[in-house]
């Protein structure tokens, strides 16, 4: 993030002291790291599927609900995190769900059976959640000024750990030894609630979005008051669309590359990893969306990935189209459709709801996605793995674009911007 837009979205909040850009940049970088540790714990999963699958005996159907199961703890845990991080620091928040889903993690690695590792990595999701919310929470106070870029920024590290994390896991697990990736990002997990304790400060997570400067203040006048207004419910349907879609594809695509491909493991993890290095693109994907219309950037993501998701399963099988489509695939559903869909979430309600709206985002997003890898591997039994994608990947998307075409950009808050400006097509989003 440039450093004149930091400063310029940086503004007086009552009761909490100006910090520095150096200072607030540094608390920047510390959180999104701990975000890219999350990532990585995501995104190792389906990429040991094979494996766990052939040492526990699961079936197609069990394994693609254990990969994506850990968005239920996500998704349920989404409206009490907004709630608590009404009543406590988000700072706070923040450590116990790092916490809670690094020790989770750790206790995967020593999971009995099906029954077990589906409440690991169930619970393991809670702790996602309360870290998620609260962090995209104050970054996007902090920022406000320029909140879809900050937000991209956030996702640009969950691109990151959504690279490493199958590149490195396959590594660390070699042919026999899936449990290592586990330890591992548990461990640094724990770590990073000791850095987090220790370096941020409250002055950087608990500032409110209330400027001092009048000229930086966000322009809430014409917001909905309630929580759940038109835009909210809109916007939701296509979280709960992209979620779908999105982890449809994260859960079962290594094992369609290793079963239908017959690609290696090294191979199908690298094509999963392509997913992480397309959603670093949430930057310019959140620049986008401060600067164009809203509704229009999501749609066009929407109609892009409904065609990306067809070609994956359908189209070209050779290496390196593959890596590109998954590129893609991150780019659009995670760089550009969840960074954007979640800061239209936080513009759709007033200043002191952002907390209610952010948890209500992830649980829009997350429990049904919870069901995304059982729901794909049951449309590959009765339609095979291009049909499956198909409906889920294709179809699925295009009524995503319904629910948006319901969206009033006019009534999103927006920092204080020339009258004109407010009431032009490009100048609301």
């Amino acid at each position: 993030m440039a450093r004149t837009e930091v400063e310029g979205a940086v503004g007086r909040s009552a009761g909490v002291a100006r910090l520095t850009t150096a200072v607030a940049i540094t608390s920047l970088v510390v959180l999104a790291g701990s975000y890219v540790v999350n990532a990585m714990d995501r995104q190792v999963f389906p990429v040991l599927l094979t494996p766990i699958r052939a040492e526990y005996g699961f079936s197609l159907g069990q394994g693609g609900l254990l990969a994506t199961i850990f968005t239920l703890g996500i998704g349920v845990s989404g409206v009490p995190a907004g709630y608590l991080l009404d009543r406590l620091s988000r700072k706070t928040v923040i450590i116990v769900g790092i916490l809670i889903y690094s020790g989770f993690t750790l206790l995967t690695a020593v999971a009995a059976g099906f029954w077990d590792m589906l409440a690991y990595r169930a619970l393991s999701g809670v702790g996602e959640a309360l870290q998620n919310a609260a962090l995209f929470a104050a970054v996007g106070a902090y920022f406000f000024a320029n909140r879809s870029l900050a937000l991209g920024s956030l996702n640009f590290a969950y691109g990151l750990g959504g690279f490493l994390g199958p590149l490195i896991g396959a590594k660390l697990a070699g042919t026999d030894q899936w449990r290592v990736p586990f330890v591992v990002y548990g461990l640094i997990g724990l770590g990073f609630c000791v850095l987090i304790a220790v370096v941020i400060r409250k002055a950087f997570t608990e500032r409110k979005e209330v400027a001092g400067d009048l000229d930086r203040r966000p322009d809430v006048d014409h917001v909905p008051v309630r929580l759940y207004n038109r835009n909210i419910v809109a916007l939701g349907a296509a979280g709960v669309v992209v979620g779908i879609s999105m982890y449809g594809y994260i859960g079962l695509y290594p094992t369609f590359l290793v079963t239908q491909l017959h690609w290696t493991s090294g191979q199908a993890a690298l094509a999963a990893s392509m997913f992480g290095l397309g959603a670093l693109l949430g930057i310019p994907a959140g620049w986008l969306g401060d600067r164009f219309n809203q509704r229009t950037v999501m749609i066009v993501s929407l109609v892009a990935g409904a065609v990306v998701g067809y070609l994956l399963f359908n189209g070209p099988t050779g290496a390196t189209a593959q890596y590109v489509l998954s590129f893609a695939e991150g780019a659009i559903a995670s760089g550009f459709l969840f960074v954007n869909i979640y800061s239209a979430m936080q513009r759709a309600v007033r200043p002191h709801l952002i907390g209610r709206a952010s948890g209500v985002y992830v649980s829009a997003f997350y429990i049904p996605a919870a069901f995304a890898g059982y729901v794909f591997s049951a449309l590959v039994a009765a339609a095979g793995w291009g049909g499956a994608a198909v409906w889920q990947l294709t179809v699925l998307p295009l009524l995503g674009v319904v629910a948006l075409l319901f969206v009033d950009v006019g009534k999103f808050a927006n920092a204080r911007v020339p009258t004109r400006s407010l009431h032009s097509s490009e100048g609301v989003a």
